[in-house]
């Protein structure tokens, strides 16, 4: 969810009751607050009472506009009930992270407590005991905040983030786990639970999983359609959300931005539909920021906000996050859908009730605030709650490579000289959704602290550099202390405020940061000129980004590069700095700005290869700034590490032949080069305050490294499909269909220790399609050190009637495994989990198949397999004499699914040349005539071939303009030809909506 700084900010609510009450509500006094005695006599205040009966109660009891004023994420008092405020979202996806402040214009409040490695991280680490434990710490934490202050820390959870990453460009990689389904559904459903507790009438928080759907692009994110074809949205995109709603570990889904097959997330039929059928638990679900406005704005699906609210309300969301503080614009927005008819009150209790059914189960209404009512602000940041960050942190990283055992160091006296260089040696960078940290223990932290202080040299690695006016000979300078507005004027370059280190973060984009005072320069509060002021890049427009543009006279112009998009707050002539009169820089355009020499006071280089050059380890810390290189609103364009941390890497390299590299970021890169050349390589997420213990640990072994990658990390950009591409099926995406060879594959990660496998033993070698099998196999600790092993579980089904993934992660089993010792990792594997969506049937199905099980520690690095005959069925010919929809294809080509109607349904849109396949179709003896559905603003046709897209053609339906892309019409054309069994093709000529077809005689 974003919260852009500085937005136009409106009025606090206000709420009109009706005069129209209970008879026993109304007998109570009129004040701010009920008289106690008068409250705790409420049913709805009754723990003893079922939560559905004191949510009837409740809602009996107010009045339509109470009811409607509850549908806003600020939702108000109500204090002739004696009820508080409540406010939905807090963000806490790897720690409670920040909420909203109502007393001050819905301004952002940061939060301080622990803070857990990123999402990807926690993904790294295959465990959902620990999940769950993180979870529990973060859902204390919000309780201990929330007592604080109830109205900014609200305990309705925005976490976790379940989407799949299919796609490692995502701008928000670092928020999802894996891009595997089944771990993500895992891990997410212990988070849940560690955050809620164990009690889901009681619960510590309310978890909401986000987005709700097939949101993995940050380009254009508001207005892109994700196509998804049934096989795909079952198979792949809603399993993670499905897996924690059915296991009782959440509390509702937040809706994506981007639309799903033509229609907006926001209003998808699914939130009322099939997400509330995956429980019996009531579900409170909620629009992202702006979904609702976006809806007439951006999407312009709808012709005004009361035609989209009531959409919403009517698709099963319950709450619009929208306009900051101000709830009005959604109050009236719903009374105006009332007063036209768009909505009964009918609707409206029922997205009251269901937010009134999680307050219900918060304790908000309990005498004390229920059973976590007695939690306060001292639990945040407890000793107990850093061993778990630490714990995780260690458990995350992923050791890529280790050649000839470099790692790990020898500790102690032996440990000899390290040497810890690169931009992220001695820094720890927080992200969007983290908190802020309140302590730091930087890699070189860590590393000094285990190898002694006398055996540890460090440089970052970073270019010291002066910036000097040609124009006037001075030199541009910040402030100390807590910094200054940046001036020329002085005439050397001999003083720290006129020394910048260079943070080269790629593509040219880089960071300076003031020798004088730490702090990074950036736009100076939201004006035309710049300060040294800032600890790290921040804000939703980061304001601290610059290119320095080399010009043939071997002059510089400074280029802002803050400005990431036309905001209409923006002026996007004026990106280039130039110093006024009185030396004060400030932006203008590229033709009237200032020309600048780079004095460079010390090379980075130099300083790391000095560094390295006499140490007998050398450490390269490398990576990513979470708010420059891809975030929310931002996708990558490259893989590739930032240039000049690349140049270091190969300059360390050269200079000491037993170099580490630590590569501390968000997401795959790739590594080609260091994979060939460096001996040993590390991969963390941003981790939090405990980072540089838990990497001084697993360097200098104290922990086996146990981490596993939760992604396939790729080659290069090549191998991927565009980011728009959304079905993994037909562009052989993520580590299930790819079939080329990966840098490093999806679930690798090497142990200080070695492990062997033996052979696996099934409880059945055959089971029937709705059996079950046991799966053991024996594993052997066969090195000298204790290590953690994750044992998992793949299966590829030899027969099908559709394309199957090569492999597919069906369980996983961490084992510890003492040095000889033996242990035995164990999987339960159903039948139904083999279960595919059969498109002919709409429904779920076990085929009658032979499957490979590939038992391995990794998706490709394959220790022991075995054969199982599942005894399912053969799914018959396709009987296209019903009416099929379009939709349901087994194969296509340049068709996109669209919205049959904006309530609900799918349809195929294709545009001439494209073609749908329905495969194995049974057409008898005869099959006379076809008979369609089509919608569309121009006249055209689609063509009935059979076996292949440029077969014999059987028929040619005329499709006529319907004037409308919503309005359908029925229409038939005769077939010569259409018998036996045979693959059928739709072929496009041109612009049409398909809804449904039949061939019939």
């Amino acid at each position: 969810m974003p919260r852009p700084h500085r937005n136009p900010r409106s009025p606090g609510r206000r709420s009109r009751s009706l005069t129209l009450v209970l008879a026993a509500v109304v007998a109570a006094p009129l004040a701010l607050a009920a008289p106690a005695a008068a409250r705790e006599t409420l049913p709805f205040r009754d723990p003893g009472l079922p939560v559905q009966a004191r949510v009837g109660d409740l809602l009996g009891r107010l009045t339509l506009d109470e009811k409607i004023s509850l549908l806003h994420q600020y939702q108000p008092a109500i204090p002739r009930l004696g009820i508080d405020r409540f406010k939905t979202g807090t963000e806490a996806l790897h720690g409670v992270a920040w909420s909203t402040d109502i007393h001050d214009q819905g301004a952002v409040v940061r939060a301080e407590g622990t803070v857990f490695p990123q999402s990807v991280g926690l993904g790294a680490t295959w465990d959902p005991e620990l999940l769950k434990r993180v979870g529990s710490v973060v859902g204390t934490e919000a309780r201990g905040y929330h007592a604080e202050n109830p109205d900014v820390w609200g305990l309705q959870l925005w976490a976790p983030v379940v989407n799949p990453l299919r796609d490692p460009r995502w701008g928000r990689n670092e928020e999802g786990y894996s891009e595997d389904p089944l771990l993500t559904g895992l891990l997410a459903t212990a988070y849940g639970h560690g955050m809620q507790g164990d009690d889901p009438d009681h619960l510590r928080t309310a978890p909401v999983l986000k987005h709700y759907m097939a949101n993995n692009n940050e380009i254009r994110r508001d207005q892109t359609s994700s196509s998804l074809r049934p096989r795909v949205s079952k198979e792949y995109d809603e399993v993670p959300f499905e897996m924690p709603i059915r296991r009782d570990a959440v509390t509702g889904v937040m809706t994506a931005y981007n639309l799903i097959n033509g229609r907006p997330a926001t209003v998808t039929p699914d939130a009322g539909g099939l997400i509330r059928s995956w429980t019996d638990r009531t579900l409170f679900n909620v629009t992202d920021a702006g979904g609702p406005n976006n809806l007439v704005g951006s999407q312009q699906y709808f012709p005004d906000l009361a035609t989209a609210d009531a959409a919403v309300l009517k698709a099963g969301v319950d709450s619009f996050t929208t306009d900051n503080t101000d709830s009005s614009i959604t109050v009236n927005a719903v009374k105006e859908a009332l007063s036209r008819g768009l909505l009964a009150e009918s609707d409206i209790d029922r997205a009251a009730g269901h937010i009134l059914s999680i307050r219900v189960r918060l304790g908000e209404f309990d005498p004390g605030g229920g059973p976590h009512g007695r939690i306060t602000k001292d639990v945040v940041d407890r000793p107990a709650h850093r061993a778990v960050a630490r714990e995780a942190a260690t458990e995350q990283m992923v050791l890529l490579k280790n050649e000839g055992g470099t790692l790990p160091i020898a500790s102690g006296p032996e440990s000899g000289k390290v040497a810890v260089v690169g931009q992220l040696a001695d820094t720890l960078y927080t992200d969007w959704y983290s908190g802020d940290l309140p302590y730091e223990v930087t890699p070189l932290d860590g590393i000094t602290a285990k190898a002694g202080a006398g055996n540890v040299t460090s440089s970052e690695g970073v270019d010291r550099i002066a910036l000097k006016d040609v124009g006037t000979g001075k030199y541009v300078a910040g402030g100390t202390g807590a910094g200054a507005v940046l001036k020329t004027g002085p005439t050397s370059a001999a003083d720290d405020t006129t020394r910048f280190d260079v943070f080269d973060w790629g593509q040219g984009v880089v960071t300076l940061r003031s020798a004088a005072n730490g702090k990074v320069v950036g736009r100076h509060n939201w004006g035309d000129t710049f300060a040294n002021d800032q600890d790290q890049p921040n804000d939703w427009f980061v304001q601290q980004m610059f290119k320095l543009e080399e010009q043939d006279d071997g002059h510089l112009l400074i280029r802002y590069a803050g400005y990431e998009k036309a905001y209409d707050w923006a002026d996007p002539a004026k990106t280039y700095l130039k110093a006024q009169d009185d030396g004060t820089l400030v932006l203008t355009t590229k033709d009237d700005a200032g020309r600048f020499a780079k004095d460079v006071i010390s090379s980075g280089v130099d300083s790391a290869v000095e560094a390295a050059a006499g140490a007998d380890t050398a450490v390269v810390v490398v990576g990513s700034m979470p708010f420059i290189n891809g975030r929310e609103d931002h996708d990558r364009t490259t893989m590739a590490l930032a240039e000049d941390q690349s140049e270091l890497v190969r300059a360390v390299r050269a200079a000491n032949p037993n170099t580490v590299v630590v590569v501390e970021n968000s997401y795959p890169t790739t590594l080609n080069w260091e994979q060939a050349n460096v001996p040993a390589i590390l991969w963390t997420s941003h981790a939090g305050a405990e980072t540089g213990n838990a990497l001084a640990s697993v360097l200098f072994g104290d922990e086996s490294p146990s981490g596993k990658l939760p992604q396939t990390w790729y080659r290069s950009e090549k191998d991927l499909p565009g980011i728009l591409e959304y079905d993994i099926i037909k562009n052989d995406r993520t580590y299930q269909y790819f079939r080329g060879k990966p840098l490093y594959p999806f679930g690798h990660g090497l142990s200080y220790t070695t492990f062997r496998y033996g052979k696996p033993r099934l409880s059945s070698r055959s089971i029937g399609g709705d059996g079950t099998v046991t799966v053991t196999v024996p594993v052997t600790n066969t090195g000298g050190k204790a290590g953690d092993e994750v044992v998992q579980l793949y299966t590829h089904q030899r027969d099908s009637r559709v394309k199957q993934p090569l492999r597919k992660l069906r369980a996983f089993d961490k084992v510890h495994v003492e040095p000889g010792e033996t242990v035995t990792a164990r999987f339960r594997l159903r039948a139904s989990d083999l279960a595919i969506w059969d498109v002919t049937r709409g429904k779920w199905t076990v085929e009658k198949a032979e499957h490979d099980l590939l038992i391995g520690s990794s998706a490709t690095d394959i220790r022991s397999r075995a054969h199982l005959n599942v005894r399912g069925e053969t799914i018959p010919d396709r009987d296209l004499s019903k009416p099929t929809r379009a939709a349901d294809f087994d194969d296509h080509d340049g068709v996109e699914l669209v919205d049959e109607s904006k309530a609900k349904g799918d349809a195929a849109a294709g545009a001439a040349g494209s073609w749908l396949k329905f495969a194995d179709a049974g057409l008898g003896r005869s099959t006379g005539k076809i008979t369609a559905r089509v919608a569309g603003t121009g006249a055209t046709a689609i063509q009935v071939r059979l076996d292949r897209p440029d077969g014999p053609v059987a028929g040619t339906l005329n499709v006529p303009s319907t004037g409308d892309k919503y309005t359908y019409k029925e229409i038939t054309a005769p077939l010569t030809g259409a018998r036996g069994d045979r693959d059928v093709y739709l072929v496009f000529t041109g612009e049409t909506r398909l809804s449904t077809f039949s061939l019939t005689r």
